[in-house]
């Protein structure tokens, strides 16, 4: 009997929540593979350091984006029941995604959690001043041991007006792969997860 295999990827703007959503099914799977971009850019932002955005981005299209596939491959590779990444997917990335899922069987369900701009501007503003927040995605140049008290001073802080237009022309929005489930996370504490938790549960049971 072959047994099914899902790749789970958490879409949407950033703001929407999905980091609060890959724990819950950290949680609830505790032997699903979890991988996220964003923690490799911190990973070499620490290693490698930059001192432009030039070389930022040259880091990440170089060493972390190859990373991310390779390492989504390998887990794959092996069988993983249940791998899971959050990020704020594009149709950029949906290629390579798809190639993997086809290669090793993987079934994909798309969790894409939506608010209001209002809303993910908000949160935003306020995720990018938050003490726990890596330098590196707020400062033009970085390297390992770099500390900034007041995070106000950042060199790389976005604009609204540049956050509305990169939701807008990476269509955050649109993004699916496979199944779709579409969440509303317009007010936190109105949202239960737990049908959707339970739905992958019963969808790996098959």
């Amino acid at each position: 009997m072959v047994r099914k295999k899902m790749l789970v990827l958490l879409a949407g703007s950033p703001g929407t929540g999905k980091s609060y959503l890959l724990n819950l099914l950290k949680t609830r799977f505790p032997d699903l593979f979890a991988l996220t971009p964003d923690e490799i850019k911190e990973c070499y932002a620490e290693s490698l350091g930059f001192d432009s955005l030039a070389e930022k981005a040259r880091i990440e299209k170089q060493y972390v984006w190859p990373f991310y596939y390779q390492a989504l491959g390998l887990y794959m590779s092996l069988g993983k029941r249940l791998v899971v990444s959050e990020y704020p997917f594009s149709e950029k990335q949906k290629p390579l995604l798809n190639f993997l899922a086809q290669s090793y069987g993987y079934d994909c369900l798309t969790i894409r959690l939506t608010a209001s701009f209002e809303t993910l501007w908000e949160r935003r503003f306020l995720r990018d001043r938050a003490d726990d927040r890596h330098l590196s995605f707020i400062m033009e140049r970085y390297h390992y041991g770099d500390v900034l008290e007041d995070r106000q001073a950042a060199t790389n802080h976005i604009t609204k007006e540049a956050f509305r237009q990169i939701i807008t022309d990476r269509r955050y929005d649109d993004f699916q792969l496979g199944e779709l489930i579409e969440v509303n996370v317009e007010e936190y504490e109105q949202v239960d997860y737990r049908p959707l938790i339970e739905k992958i549960a019963i969808e790996l049971s098959k």
